[in-house]
C-alpha cells in the first residue's frame, strides 16, 4: 500500500503544469487536494482525510521548491542565439537517405549564418535547414516517405559557457517554461555546450523571453 504522500507526489507527476502552479503558490491545495482525494484513496487503498492530502501536497511543494533552486548555479552563464527562416522536415529512415542528405554538408555554411541539423532515429529522420535550402531538400527527399514538414520556423539556441549536460534539470526545466507558456517545440537539439529548440516564428518572441529568464542570465547574441 502505498503512502499518502507517494500518492499525491504520482498524481502531481502526471501533470506537468502543476509544477508551475506549485511553485509560484497560485494552486489551492484545498480545492486541489478535494479533486483528488477519490483517485488519493483509490491508490492509497482506503479513506485519507482531505487534511492529510493538503500536507502532503504543501510538502511536495515546498520539495520542488529547494530542489529548483539547487539545480541551478549561478555560474551557469549561457547567451541566446537565433536563426530565423528555418524548414524542418521528418521523413521515414531508410538505407538510401543519409546518402541523399549527406551532400546537404557540402552545401550548407554554417560560418556564415547557415543551419543544418541531422537527427537520426531508429526508424525515423528529422531535418531541420535553413529555408534558402529548401528546394534542394525537396528534390533529395522526393522519394523518401515524409511524415511531417513546416517552414517559417526559427532556432532558438542556449550557449552555454559552462557545461549544462553535467547540471541535471537544465533541460527539463527549459521545456517546462516552454510548455506553461504554450509554446509547442518542433525539434530539440542538444549538443556539449549548447541546447537548441525548434520553433514557429509567431511563438519566438514569447519563447525568447522565457529561455532569457529561465535562468535568470541569458543575453542575446
Amino acid at each position: 500500500m502505498e503512502s499518502v504522500s507517494t500518492c499525491v507526489k504520482q498524481i502531481i507527476d502526471r501533470t506537468p503544469f502543476l509544477y508551475e502552479m506549485l511553485m509560484q503558490g497560485i494552486l489551492s491545495y484545498s480545492n486541489y487536494a478535494q479533486s483528488i482525494l477519490p483517485t488519493v484513496q483509490h491508490l492509497h487503498g482506503k479513506e485519507v482525510k482531505v487534511s492529510a492530502i493538503v500536507m502532503a501536497i504543501r510538502r511536495y511543494a515546498d520539495e520542488l521548491r529547494k530542489k529548483e533552486s539547487e539545480q541551478h548555479p549561478n555560474n551557469l552563464k549561457y547567451e541566446i542565439v537565433m536563426k530565423t527562416n528555418i524548414f524542418d522536415i521528418n521523413m521515414i529512415r531508410h538505407d538510401s537517405t543519409m546518402a541523399k542528405l549527406g551532400r546537404l554538408y557540402e552545401l550548407v555554411t554554417p560560418s556564415k549564418g547557415d543551419f543544418l541539423n541531422i537527427t537520426l532515429g531508429s526508424h525515423e529522420v528529422s531535418l531541420s535547414i535553413s529555408e534558402k535550402y529548401r528546394q534542394t531538400v525537396d528534390e533529395l527527399v522526393a522519394d523518401e516517405q515524409i511524415l511531417h514538414q513546416a517552414g517559417d520556423l526559427v532556432a532558438l539556441s542556449l550557449v552555454f559557457s559552462g557545461d549544462f549536460m553535467s547540471t541535471p534539470g537544465i533541460v527539463y526545466e527549459a521545456v517546462r517554461k516552454l510548455a506553461w507558456e504554450q509554446i509547442n517545440v518542433n525539434e530539440i537539439i542538444s549538443t556539449m555546450h549548447e541546447l537548441t529548440f525548434v520553433i514557429r516564428r509567431e511563438d519566438s518572441m514569447k519563447a525568447f523571453s522565457v529561455l532569457q529568464s529561465f535562468l535568470g542570465n541569458g543575453e542575446l547574441r
